[in-house]
């Protein structure tokens, strides 16, 4: 009977390249969108091809990592500033106006997902999407026992809603905030 292999943590350095990586590609994406190739992030970076194809076999990895990356600094701040941090009855709406304010700064990122998903859902996957889902659904609750959300809210709404302020923005088809005012007000108790 074989013993499972222990799973190594990466070598200082070759967690900073991955930062590194990261960082640079999330740059280029905001700047270039989906179009940005490796070997110019792997020169940006300071690192090697190699390196880079090390910690992201493909483009498609890449901006997968980049995706994550940007939901877990969104369920960083629902945690702090919505959870912890917000008026009694304006958690959802502090949550919903910073994801509108990072899809409008950082287009370019949501272009490459959706390019490399080939759909226009840029929602988040698997452990990242289960986290962020209970963070939102916390956030419902907080609202709700504060009396300002209607008692049909769901998780769901929450991704609409999301899903139509990408939508807004990447098309540019209207004043995303005025969008997100009108709804707002449709899921006030």
């Amino acid at each position: 009977m074989s013993r499972p292999t222990p799973r190594r943590t990466p070598r200082a350095d070759a967690a900073r390249n991955r930062d590194r990586i990261l960082a640079t590609a999330r740059t280029f994406f905001a700047e270039h969108g989906s179009g940005v190739q490796l070997p110019e992030i792997a020169r940006a970076a300071g690192v090697g091809i190699g390196t880079v194809y090390r910690h992201f076999p493909t483009h498609g990895d890449l901006v997968e990592a980049a995706a994550a990356q940007r939901f877990a600094e969104i369920e960083d701040f629902a945690r702090r500033e919505c959870l912890d941090g917000a008026e009694p009855g304006s958690a959802l709406a502090r949550y919903l106006n910073r994801v509108g304010e990072i899809l409008a700064a950082d287009r370019g990122l949501s272009a490459a997902i959706e390019s490399t998903r080939h759909s226009a859902g840029s929602e988040p996957r698997g452990e990242t999407r289960a986290r962020l889902e209970t963070v939102i659904g916390e956030i419902i609750e907080l609202d709700r026992a504060a009396g300002t959300l209607r008692a049909d809210c769901t998780v769901t709404d929450v991704y609409m809603i999301v899903g139509a302020l990408s939508a807004t923005i990447r098309t540019s088809s209207g004043d995303w905030r005025r969008l997100l005012a009108i709804t707002l007000d449709g899921l006030r108790r």
